[in-house]
């Protein structure tokens, strides 16, 4: 091919380009879309998602009434993880406080609590509401951490013996286990996702139904042309989204970035070709903003959230649907998201996350562009 063949070619694109960027400074509901609505959820699920679980109340049964077992409860409380919502007189008034909803969990200490620990056989009953399983399962491990930890701190001159083994954890890449450590990149990736599909979804779907595509298959332009000039404007907005969503990650809810620049660049450009190549694929199909808008929905919103990774770990999906998953591109921009940020990877960790998403973004491409027919049906 000649360099004027190729000069012409990328002179027809860039026309295309601008011809969008027109498009797109007319309608200022695209740019909201675009840049401040991705902002904004990102702000307000980072901030209203959270799988932390504190200040639970908690509902005493003190029978022996010693100084040993109200310093036991002192204890297990002083931390703010368990407040004290009612000091009940029996185990049924508690239960039937769980019952009600109106706590979490019961603390029981029998009467002779006092007498048995000095003997070295102590126990107390920890009772937890169940119908959350993520509130009771962590409600459970802080119970039995706060309750052990009380029980050496009451020792006093008692002699304990060592445990044969001690075991000493540390949490790294997160060890304040704080949610938006985990949700932000994951977030990032779903809101990412469901602006860029149907962003491109309703604007091409919105020629097709006011008839402006005739004036372009008038045109020498060819159809790979149409495509790439049609994405390039809505690629650049991307990476603008990508830019301003990691920065509110890092200044609002201290995501930190430890890993290669390169990488998530790269990332995220391949990610935004394959999004955006999706959204095309569904507004050539569909030709209409109604169900463009249903179908971007379906293809972009669920898949993103629920077989991921974002919410739900895919080891723990059923095999059907972890098989699914591997045709998420969204599954592998959150493992690149977390790798970077959290973990401090690079390309020589994220190569196949990279290749995935390279795959992902060609397949979308090439089908959209075989499918862009210079006809009207």
């Amino acid at each position: 091919m000649d360099s004027s063949r190729v000069n012409r070619r990328v002179g027809r694109i860039l026309a295309m380009a601008g011809k969008e960027v027109l498009h797109i400074r007319r309608d200022i509901r695209t740019l909201y879309l675009a840049l401040a609505l991705p902002v904004v959820m990102l702000v307000l699920f980072g901030f209203g998602i959270s799988f932390d679980v504190d200040h639970l109340e908690l509902a005493v049964v003190d029978q022996d009434r010693t100084d040993l077992s109200r310093e036991l409860v002192r204890q297990v409380t002083a931390s703010g993880e368990f407040v004290v919502m009612r000091d009940g007189t029996s185990p049924e008034e508690a239960v039937s406080e769980l019952r009600r909803g109106h706590a979490t969990g019961v603390l029981l200490i029998r009467k002779g609590f006092a007498e048995d620990w000095m003997r070295g056989g102590a126990q107390v009953q920890f009772l937890l509401d169940g119908a959350d399983g993520n509130t009771a399962t962590q409600a459970l491990a802080k119970a039995q951490a706060l309750v052990e930890m009380a029980g050496r701190n009451l020792g006093g001159s008692r002699v304990m013996a060592a445990p044969p083994l001690e075991v000493r954890v540390r949490t790294l890449f997160n060890p304040t286990a704080r949610s938006a450590m985990f949700l932000v990149p994951g977030l990032a990736a779903y809101l990412l996702a469901i602006v860029a599909v149907l962003i491109t979804a309703l604007t091409v779907a919105r020629e097709w139904e006011r008839g402006s595509m005739e004036q372009l298959f008038a045109t020498p332009v060819g159809r790979m042309e149409i495509v790439v000039g049609k994405l390039l404007p809505y690629l650049g907005i991307g990476l603008l989204q990508v830019m301003l969503v990691l920065a509110v990650g890092t200044w609002v809810f201290d995501v930190p970035i430890r890993g290669s620049l390169l990488a998530l660049g790269l990332g995220a450009f391949l990610f935004l070709v394959g999004m955006l190549g999706q959204g095309l694929l569904i507004s050539v199909v569909t030709r209409n903003q109604m169900v463009a808008t249903q179908v971007a929905t379906m293809t972009s919103v669920l898949p993103s959230m629920l077989l991921s990774g974002f919410i739900f770990p895919i080891e723990n999906l059923p095999a059907p649907l972890k098989l699914i998953s591997t045709l998420i591109p969204a599954r592998y921009f959150v493992a690149t998201l977390r790798g970077v940020l959290l973990r401090g990877n690079g390309l020589a960790v994220l190569w196949p996350q990279l290749v995935a998403l390279t795959l992902f973004a060609a397949l979308m491409l090439v089908v959209a562009t075989r499918r862009f027919q210079r006809r009207l049906d």
